[in-house]
């Protein structure tokens, strides 16, 4: 049986960023995860300045990937409806397949250990975790924490929600060259059940990452069938699809997105990024928040092991209260946005609003990010 100070289920950006930040500090870290690096995700691809320069005190060099710098958000109607504002504090895009890697070979110069397999139980008892395998092995840990994304098998588990429950999102993603972008915009799409995101990754690809409603997606069934049908009635969307040449031979994609509420707290394990709740993608900062609460979820981890001020409880319950504080008002946020959003009615009316004061939309793109994050 394998023995670790602190086992991290998933390695995405929240994993990812806990396991180098507790590594640096000294801490035994082990990361189980199912596949292996790189690999492309769907994601927007879009990450706010807010966890910039925390990155780089962990290590990242962002000098040498060449990553577009993005200052403007344009949204726009299925009317053709555009308006454009600049970011409050700004981005960078970086394909998730850059960005994990570059975590993921950080990770290794800390001594983080990976294991590729899956996590089938994890039992609290005595004091301490026992983390089952698929692979039939199992791994002891003082603390664990549960990094593993938007859907999983112990999401049904350890979440409020029911596991018979279906929830109704599907996601779409697929990098392109096209011209016709700008470098330093992402910009935000509706359409009938859904809205698509475009933002420019490293080498001047452009990612497409796009949120429907499956029930209006299986009324087509096919995801380029779909694009042509129901995504090109928006006209900055048709003009990229007639323009834009795939870099993927498919589209990726996740059925069963859920935004439904989670536990920041399940079962004594700390929960980062998607696995404790899901900002809706057009406020176009979750992989921010994932880094953010890493940073939070390792700060209490190190009070508990290494400086030993605190115990299980208050190290529990500080989590909670820090998650609480900078991310609850923004989920809840989100979700009222994604709602307008999905409503085409409501975000023409909210659109022609909007236009008449940019300063409302940059209030509300304030209210979904935070403020610059530092070690």
């Amino acid at each position: 049986m394998k023995n670790a100070d602190v086992l991290i289920i998933g390695g995405g950006v929240a994993g990812l960023t806990a396991a180098v930040d507790l590594a640096s500090k000294g801490i035994q870290v082990v990361v189980v995860e199912k596949k292996t690096y790189p690999r492309h995700k769907v994601c927007g691809e879009y990450v706010s300045n807010e966890v910039k320069p925390y990155l780089e005190q962990l290590g990242m060099n962002f000098t040498t990937l060449s990553l577009p710098e993005i200052n403007t958000l344009q949204l726009t109607t299925q009317q053709g409806k555009a308006i454009s504002v600049k970011l409050p504090l700004g981005g960078f895009g970086v394909s998730r397949y850059t960005l994990d890697n570059q975590l993921y070979q950080l990770a290794m110069r800390n001594k983080v250990e990976f294991v590729f397999s899956t996590v089938t139980a994890v039992d609290f008892q005595g004091g301490e975790f026992e983390v089952s395998l698929a692979s039939k092995s199992m791994i002891k840990a003082k603390v664990v924490l549960g990094a593993f994304g938007k859907r999983s098998n112990l999401d049904e588990r350890f979440q409020l929600k029911s596991r018979h429950q279906k929830s109704p999102w599907l996601g779409v993603k697929c990098h392109y060259h096209y011209d016709g972008h700008p470098k330093n915009l992402v910009s935000l799409h509706n359409f009938q059940g859904g809205y698509a995101g475009l933002s420019q990754v490293e080498e001047g690809v452009l990612n497409l990452c796009y949120l429907v409603r499956y029930d209006s997606f299986k009324r087509v069934g096919d995801i380029h069938e779909f694009n042509r049908q129901v995504l090109s009635r928006n006209p900055y969307l048709k003009q990229f699809l007639e323009n834009a040449r795939p870099i993927f031979d498919q589209p990726l994609s996740i059925a069963q997105i859920s935004f439904g509420k989670k536990l920041s707290i399940a079962d004594h394990m700390l929960m980062c990024g998607d696995s404790a709740g899901m900002i809706h993608p057009l406020c176009g900062n979750g992989m921010a928040m994932a880094v953010h609460a890493a940073k939070m979820a390792s700060e209490q981890v190190v009070y508990f092991l290494k400086d030993q001020i605190i115990d299980r409880n208050e190290m529990e319950n500080a989590y909670q209260k820090q998650w609480d504080k900078h991310f609850k008002k923004r989920i809840w946020l989100g979700g009222q946005l994604q709602r307008i959003m999905l409503h085409t009615g409501w975000f023409n009316f909210g659109m022609q609003s909007i236009a008449n004061s940019k300063p409302m939309l940059q209030t509300l793109i304030k209210r979904t990010h935070g403020n610059p994050i530092l070690s």
